[in-house]
């Protein structure tokens, strides 16, 4: 296979990586359990649970809020970002220093 088809094939799988993402889920919770969210490892925000007793304190509820949300779109970047490179590592020819840039 030409370098133009192993390119296109490496897109057709960084794609279907992509779509495949889209279900792999990643749950984070607050310290107390106040606050639950799932995210998609591409990043999509799929739930939201919050207890009832943090909706009187709404400074509380957006701090809370803010740690688990970023944690949890942390995480799924990490998985994102290394089943990506996976991918693309693959289907790219085999060049000095390619691995360094690719971390």
């Amino acid at each position: 296979m030409g370098m133009m088809g192993k390119l296109k094939e490496t897109q057709k799988k960084v794609e279907a990586t992509k779509v495949r993402l889209n279900s792999v889920f990643i749950e984070e919770q607050s310290n107390e359990g106040f606050i639950k969210v799932t995210v998609s490892a591409n990043r999509e925000i799929k739930s939201i649970y919050i207890d009832n007793s943090l909706l009187q304190d709404k400074v509380e509820l957006e701090a809370l809020l803010l740690v688990t949300l970023n944690k949890a779109i942390q995480k799924a970047t990490v998985i994102n970002e290394a089943e990506l490179a996976a991918v693309a590592k693959e289907g790219m020819p085999n060049i000095p220093g390619l691995d360094s840039f690719l971390k």
